[in-house]
């Protein structure tokens, strides 16, 4: 389920993931928030299963001002969730771990993997 509960779950797990990760480019990051695009991007449930991601947009960098590309990958759990309008913060990886979050600061993309 994407709602303003979920977009500031995410937000505060990508700040802490920020904080863990041994990238010294991102060190000193944090997100300022996340929310969905206004227009040109589709949230329903059929564009979202046949894609396998959602789109959002998330502002981040060292003044947490910096409008980035969120894509968030769904992995077979969380689809089946947001598929059943189930919430998904469960499937947002432990932010501990380094290997679920990619970021191309020239881009200004952040990738994540749901489980």
């Amino acid at each position: 389920m994407l709602d303003q509960d979920f977009y500031q779950f995410l937000e505060y797990e990508i700040c802490k993931a920020f904080q863990h990760s041994n990238n010294e480019e991102i060190k000193g990051f944090w997100c300022d928030g996340v929310l969905p695009f206004a227009t040109g991007h589709s949230y329903s449930q059929k564009s979202i299963h046949d894609s396998r991601k959602i789109t959002l947009k998330a502002f981040i960098g060292k003044d947490g001002q910096s409008e980035y590309e969120l894509v968030l990958k769904l992995g077979n759990k969380a689809l089946s969730r947001h598929a059943r309008n189930l919430d998904i913060k469960e499937c947002i990886p432990d932010p501990e771990e380094v290997d679920w979050l990619d970021i191309d600061i020239k881009k200004r993309r952040l990738e994540i993997q749901l489980d």
